[in-house]
């Protein structure tokens, strides 16, 4: 009974952890916010382009020995070179 009274008088303990995790909901990692923009730009367009017709060639065969190995670092490589100039420029 005295512990049920506790539990009235200072709430629920789960309910800081609660907030906690809404308010870690609620930040945005600014990386991957431009990230998200640099994957909009036409190179990196063009580039997610190749390797989504790499990943749908290799899926629609039984048997290859190909992947797509090239086609993801061309697109990563593109859309990173994007981030570090947008980064570096809003660094100077």
């Amino acid at each position: 009974m005295v512990f049920e009274e506790k539990m009235i008088m200072n709430g629920e303990p789960d309910d800081e952890e609660e907030e906690e995790e809404e308010e870690e909901e609620d930040m945005v990692d600014p990386l991957e916010t431009m990230r998200q923009k640099c994957e909009e730009a036409e190179h990196c367009v063009h580039t997610r382009e190749q390797l989504e017709q790499c990943e749908t060639r290799v899926g629609s065969r039984s048997a290859t020995q190909e992947d797509c190995t090239e086609e993801l670092f061309d697109f990563l490589h593109a859309r990173d070179h994007c981030v570090a100039h947008k980064l570096f420029h809003s660094v100077k």
